[in-house]
């Protein structure tokens, strides 16, 4: 990392440089979002939600071990905290696409590593700076010169006339096109969507491509994994990254940057840039197999829960996040309660479906969804939409089926929907030891904010999932 007094200087001449070109920006950048499309931070703190984009790769956002991680999902996460709002979260590795979601409202915030540049500040607000990168040549090393002949370059000049893969909308594809456009040499400039640095990267590690240009901290996140890559030539300056909003987002503007003039010094953020960038334990979690981002697993059962939930309806990625949520894929897991395996079985529940706790981990994630269709069975009758339904199972799983009955009938009495979750049954639930002596509660009381948190996690897990793992 920078030290912090250059930090500090680019951070804060980067973000003066920023208010001097939009002052400067024609009032059409700003004018084309109609008055009923503006959503600024009063909207994200009253829906209660921030949407955000980050791109999914090695280093931004990922699923390990059946968690998701990531430098932007530290950050976004904390920031969300900060704000006390729910974080949601859509991944997209174009960065076009994450423009134009910016620009429809479908996000409120772009978390990349955005290089700020004079064109992308004609339609878009950066917060202050989080750190800086420059373009590179990432190349197979001197010993492998190329399937096609070519040659290992030492500077921009002898990309003359080679063929260059870049991220579509990347600072990289302009400073390439700056780069043929002052030397009259003919680059071949393949700009691909769809495509980030690592997947970029890896087609030059396969002998696919020979030359890429991207942010030199990608790509160095990338070759320390390939010994066969260089990505020693750099062919810009330092440039500052950040973050982006809408012109038309002047209030989350200011938040964002109130917390980044603190969070940046904080020990907790240099923890998070150490534990992603230049750390060579990111490198062995790349290797794992149980690395999910764009292929991978998210544990060794996978493939058993894709052919279970199948008995439920259920997409194979929501039961593994309640798996995940009741083991940590551990077939030996045993609570302090005596909940036993990857299902956390009782023994009066494992009795009354006829298993042995010590069964095999197929038999227990069959067990398991044996249970569940159980309680979907008895929930059907209520008409409860399938999209809710599964909120009410989970819970019934955590807690047993009797508390959610009651919390529907105490749902009822009280004005509010027993058929709807969030803010209705999962309210009754939460607060259940307030109306254990109420008569329509027939189970008695309950400590309900553990299992409205227990499916709270499991469905905020699960998008997680399906924003990376492929179904």
């Amino acid at each position: 990392m920078q030290s912090s007094f250059v930090y500090r200087c680019i951070k804060w001449s980067l973000f003066l440089f920023s208010l001097i070109m939009f002052s400067c920006i024609s009032q059409d950048s700003v004018t084309r979002y109609k008055s009923n499309e503006v959503r600024d931070l009063a909207d994200i703190l009253a829906d209660g939600k921030l949407v955000a984009v980050t791109d999914y790769n090695s280093a931004s956002y990922y699923i390990y071990k059946g968690e998701p991680m990531g430098y932007q999902f530290d950050m976004l996460r904390d920031f969300a905290s900060f704000l006390g709002v729910k974080l949601e979260l859509i991944a997209e590795n174009d960065i076009q696409a994450s423009i134009e979601m910016l620009e429809s409202r479908e996000v409120d915030l772009i978390a990349n590593n955005l290089t700020i540049t004079a064109e992308r500040l004609e339609e878009l607000n950066f917060t202050l700076p989080h750190g800086e990168t420059r373009q590179v040549v990432v190349q197979r090393n001197g010993q492998e010169l190329g399937v096609r002949g070519q040659k290992f370059v030492h500077n921009s000049q002898e990309l003359a006339g080679k063929v260059v893969y870049v991220q579509r909308g990347s600072a990289s594809a302009k400073v390439v096109k700056d780069i043929s456009e002052k030397n009259g040499d003919g680059i071949v400039l393949v700009e691909l969507p769809g495509y980030d640095a690592f997947q970029l990267i890896d087609m030059v590690a396969q002998g696919k491509v020979d030359y890429v240009v991207c942010d030199e901290v990608e790509a160095r996140v990338k070759v320390a994994t390939c010994s066969n890559l260089s990505c020693e030539v750099a062919v810009s300056g330092l440039q500052p990254t950040a973050w982006a909003v809408r012109p038309t987002s002047p209030e989350l503007l200011k938040r964002v940057n109130l917390w980044l003039e603190n969070y940046l010094s904080t020990s907790k953020y240099a923890r998070i840039h150490s534990k992603y960038y230049g750390n060579p334990l990111q490198a062995r979690r790349m290797s794992n197999d149980f690395f999910y981002v764009y292929h991978g697993k998210v544990s060794q059962w996978d493939e058993y829960f894709k052919h279970h939930s199948e008995k439920i309806g259920w997409d194979w990625r929501l039961l593994a996040s309640m798996v995940y949520q009741e083991s940590h894929f551990d077939h030996n897991a045993v609570s302090p309660r005596g909940a036993v395996g990857l299902m956390q079985f009782m023994p009066t529940t494992a009795d009354y479906f006829g298993i042995a706790l010590n069964e095999m981990p197929i038999r227990q994630i069959e067990a398991g969804v044996g249970y569940l269709k159980w309680i979907e069975d008895r929930l059907d009758s209520f008409n409860i939409p399938k999209n809710e339904e599964v909120k009410f199972v989970l819970a019934a799983y955590n807690a047993g089926i009797g508390h959610v009955l009651d919390a529907r009938n105490l749902a009822r009495k009280y004005g509010r929907n027993p058929n709807i979750w969030d803010d209705n049954v999962e309210y009754f639930i939460s607060n259940k030891a307030q109306f254990a002596g109420d008569p329509v509660v027939k189970y008695g009381s309950l400590k309900g904010k553990e299992t409205t948190r227990y499916v709270e996690e499991i469905m905020e897990r699960y998008q997680h999932y399906q924003n990376i793992v492929v179904k």
